[in-house]
């Protein structure tokens, strides 16, 4: 495993054109560090020699940690001795950056049944590599600088200099002598002292261009939707080929620029710089407009007119272009150029022009100057971080309109989403032996930023008490007492002011600065056992969004889950005992959605690339942040329940029916099962009216009419012929709604694979979503189901999914007996829809030997991965039950009223794909 000593990251850009000792070791392009983590990459985890004192990981005899339920399972240290702060920063002069990991809850070891699945698929050959990397998550609160006790205490009170709360030492009342962390920026000099007066730790200094660059390389490397560009107000993330990421220039903007030439891992030169920058502009605005924050003096820029300030082309041309050499007549020939002919004093003008004034200049300037050096070294691409962007688009769309202005359209500014913590990000990095050079994209999974809705500070809503302790809050909002001090968005009057190289037109009438610019930076999940999914035909051609939300989009969808909200919070206070406590959370929980839904109507990309399947899973995340783990538990057991008393019926059906005929029931009887979804609004009205088994009989009524598949009858032909090798090898099945879906559906349709001698995965959820089933539910469905049917009963013993069978199964696989095993993995996903980048560890070693895929449901066969494609036969199933995707994706009607009417009907949609993408509707 790598030693991780060759990439770290700064903040404040600091020393503008101010030369210092660490820019001579970078300029030579690998650092003392970087060295030395070089002659250390290959070396293995057991190899890892021990320098000093200085506390380090103990990777010999990990393992992981905890059972399948666990999404994100630990890692077991058994052999680490040091305690390790996971804690780093950056301090710079105008703000301190905290980056900090939080380990998962550890969980009871995995019972047999897992293991031996696991055994099954091949995970404990040495196929497997067991990653040493902790699960759990990264976090970033920033704090000013001229608050540095507020961030001590918050330090303190989440114990983070002693590795958290959560940490073994702290458990265990140990506490640790000589606590080093990593720290980078001015600060880490300037405040040593008193890191160690209140903390009793010592701070270890990096190099802030050290950790500027590594933080800036692990971002764009391990994060997919990180980089973006910003022109005109519109927001377009861009994925970067890992292959074609070098060179590239960064800029780094805070209390001055730094302009760095990065040609690699631990490669780098700092080949420019300048001393007007983030500093420049908060100093000189609050002498002139007497602004005491950085927030304010940019919220007076979006109230601005420049032209009031800056002499402009058409100021010296008579209102006229200078078109003989390209310049509008509202291209800014001279900034605050009009001051000198106006007989003012300074408090004759308009702090707001005075603002946005200040603030063009110096980032045009800073665009130009970044423009000049890539065209010096021939780059392309130009990358801008730094707290003086801090997501203010006005800002952004002057720096990019400035590339774009004086490269003629050749060169692009691109900006990240994580701009501010690139330092501490680097010096967090730094500690020996954390393993996240190991890290690819689909590892750090970005969960949105949660909490409720803040105006003026305070909740907006119903007074929460005492709630504000039982409810799980992001990190990064403070408690201070009964207070929480929280990103605040802040609205502005529409401007229509003029200069520059033409105004830019930013998207929204919300402040995006620094203040609310924190909840686009949601926390990074480290979760090592992701992998990519290996039937994937081009994973880099993958994008599982059938559709993607633009503003439109977005509105109509805002409606859909803006209705659904009030039942949803019904159904999760209910989960959680109907008690006063849980309709509070119920309450904060629905605030802090809206909110979510109001912030991405102004901004649809603010929390990234976003298709409705993120949208989906925002509405989960945040269920599961106001601590309701599961808010459909009892609707589910309740379908279940009704669900399994009628299968032994169904199956006595299915089997008097010849193979053809039953082939056909079975497709039928999956779509008519997927009726039962309480997603959608007009099927949960359906539901109201009938019985289960009325309601599934009369669709599959409803169904048997003329019907097709593409190709169905080349699955026909494969699943019917009479030969002696099973028509496929191996099937992942994934499963949709609890109830009738799973159990009268997809049951009996994974029961007709075993029946030819097909092995058979059920791949479930790893969290609830909606009324999805989760893998962790379907062994006990299944071992109901296996009590009325021999078939199933021998496969699911054989998968180990009948815990009173476990006594026969023997630890060593060579003695068990051979059958076709039915089993259980989960997708690795909370949402009811599922993105093939990031699957479980446990999914991808089962599609190795897989020959065949059947997608089930709405969010997996339509929402996402309609037209996906795979390396094997593929079956997409879904009951279309959205008037919207029927119109959108079909071009067809949809009604869905009172059972037994005429036009009672849903669409069904089934997709069969021989390595080809075709389609079918009936």
């Amino acid at each position: 495993m790598a030693a991780n000593n060759s990439e770290p990251i700064l903040d404040e850009g600091g020393d503008g054109g101010v030369k210092h000792e660490a820019e001579e070791a970078g300029a030579g392009g690998t650092s003392a560090a970087a060295a030395a983590a070089t002659t250390t990459t290959q070396a293995p985890a057991t190899m890892l020699h021990r320098s000093g004192s200085r506390p380090q990981l103990d990777l010999s005899g990990a393992a992981i940690h905890g059972n399948l339920e666990d999404r994100n399972p630990t890692i077991l240290l058994p052999n680490q001795s040091d305690d390790i702060s996971h804690l780093a920063l950056d301090i710079g002069g105008s703000l301190i950056k905290l980056v900090y990991f939080s380990r998962h809850a550890e969980h009871s070891n995995e019972d047999k049944r897992k293991m031996s699945v696991k055994r099954k698929l091949g995970m404990f050959n040495g196929g497997r590599r067991s990653y040493p990397i902790l699960g759990g998550r990264l976090h970033f609160v920033k704090f000013e600088t001229g608050k540095l006790n507020e961030c001590l205490d918050f330090i303190s009170s989440k114990q983070l200099h002693r590795g958290g709360v959560d940490s073994p030492s702290w458990r265990s009342g140990a506490q640790p002598d000589n606590i080093v962390i990593k720290a980078t920026g001015g600060g880490a000099f300037k405040y040593a002292d008193l890191f160690k007066e209140r903390l009793g730790v010592s701070l270890e200094k990096e190099d802030e261009m050290d950790c500027l660059v590594a933080g800036a390389n692990f971002l764009l490397k391990s994060i997919r939707h990180e980089a973006f560009t910003h022109m005109d107000g519109q927001k377009e993330y861009v994925q970067i080929d890992q292959n074609d990421l070098f060179p590239f220039l960064l800029v780094n903007v805070g209390s001055g620029v730094s302009i760095i030439k990065v040609d690699g891992h631990g490669k780098f030169q700092r080949v420019s710089g300048t001393n007007v920058g983030g500093g420049t502009y908060w100093g000189l605005g609050r002498l002139m407009t007497k602004c005491k924050s950085f927030d304010e003096l940019l919220e007076l820029s979006q109230r601005g007119d420049n032209s009031t300030i800056d002499m402009l082309v058409g100021d010296i041309y008579g209102g006229l272009d200078y078109s003989k050499i390209g310049l509008s007549a509202s291209t800014i020939a001279s900034s605050f150029g009009k001051t000198i002919s106006d007989n003012k004093e300074l408090s004759d003008y308009r702090p707001e022009d005075i603002s946005l004034s200040l603030l063009r200049m110096i980032s045009y300037n800073i665009g130009q100057i970044s423009y000049l050096n890539a065209l010096r070294y021939g780059l392309k691409r130009i990358f801008f971080g730094g707290f003086f962007i801090r997501g203010h688009a006005y800002t952004m769309d002057t720096i990019s309109f400035a590339v774009h202005f004086w490269s003629k359209g050749e060169a692009k500014a691109m900006f990240l989403r994580h701009e501010g913590f690139l330092g501490a990000l680097g010096a967090f990095m730094s500690y020996e032996k954390h393993g996240l050079d190991d890290l690819r994209i689909h590892h750090l999974v970005e969960r949105f930023p949660m909490g409720a809705p803040y105006v003026g500070g305070k909740i907006h809503g119903p007074p929460l008490g005492d709630l504000n302790e039982k409810i799980s809050w992001m990190e990064k909002f403070v408690q201070k007492g009964t207070q929480i001090t929280a990103p605040v968005p802040i609205g502005f009057p529409a401007t229509t002011g003029m200069g520059g190289f033409e105004r830019p037109t930013a998207k929204g009438n919300i402040l995006r600065s620094d203040a609310s610019a924190a909840l686009n930076v949601g926390v990074l999940h480290l979760v090592p056992t992701l992998d990519v999914f290996p039937l994937l035909e081009d994973p880099k051609m993958y994008e599982p969004n059938t559709i993607d939300l633009d503003l439109n989009e977005f509105k109509y969808w805002f409606k859909v889950l803006s209705a659904h909200l009030p039942d949803l919070v019904d159904k999760a206070v209910a989960s959680e005992g109907g008690t006063d406590d849980a309709k509070r959370k119920g309450d904060a929980f629905a605030h802090a959605f809206s909110a979510h839904l109001a912030r991405l109507m102004e901004e649809p990309a603010a929390y990234g690339k976003f298709g409705l399947a993120d949208l989906l899973e925002l509405r989960e995340e945040c269920l599961r942040e106001f601590q309701f783990v599961d808010a459909y538990v009892s609707i589910k057991q309740r379908e279940n329940e009704a669900s399994l008393a009628v299968l032994p019926d169904l199956l006595m059906e299915l089997d008097s029916m010849n193979g053809e005929a039953r082939l056909h029931a079975l497709i039928e009887g999956v779509l008519a099962a997927n009726i039962f979804d309480w997603g959608s609004r007009a099927c949960v009205d359906l539901y109201h009216k009938g019985t289960i088994i009325e309601i599934y009989r009369m669709s599959r009524k409803k169904m048997q009419r003329p019907w097709r598949i593409d190709d169905f009858d080349l699955f026909k032909k494969r699943m019917l012929a009479d030969k002696k090798d099973q028509p496929y090898k191996r099937a992942l099945l994934f499963v949709d709604n609890s109830g009738a879906d799973v159990v009268l559906g997809m049951i009996p349709l994974a029961r007709e694979l075993l029946r030819c001698g097909t092995e058979v995965v059920l791949v479930a959820n790893s969290l609830p979503a909606l009324n999805d089933v989760t893998a962790n539910e379907l062994p006990e469905i299944v071992a109901e189901a296996a009590k009325h049917c021999g078939i199933l009963r021998k496969a699911a013993e054989a998968g180990g999914l009948i815990v009173d069978a476990m006594a026969g199964i023997r630890d060593d696989p060579k003695d068990e007996p051979v059958s076709i095993p039915l089993m259980v993995v989960e997708n690795g996903c909370g949402s009811p829809c599922i993105d093939f980048r990031q699957v479980s560890s446990e999914l991808a070693a089962a599609a190795k030997d897989a020959d065949l895929l059947i997608l089930e449901g709405m969010g997996r066969a339509l929402h996402t991965n309609l037209n996906a494609r795979f390396k094997c036969d593929t079956l997409k199933l879904a009951m279309v039950k959205n008037q919207r995707l029927a119109e959108k994706l079909f071009n067809v009607d949809l009604v869905c009223s009172s059972i037994g009417a005429p036009d009672n009907r849903c669409n069904s949609m089934s997709q069969f794909v021989c390595n080809r993408p075709v389609g079918l509707w009936y």
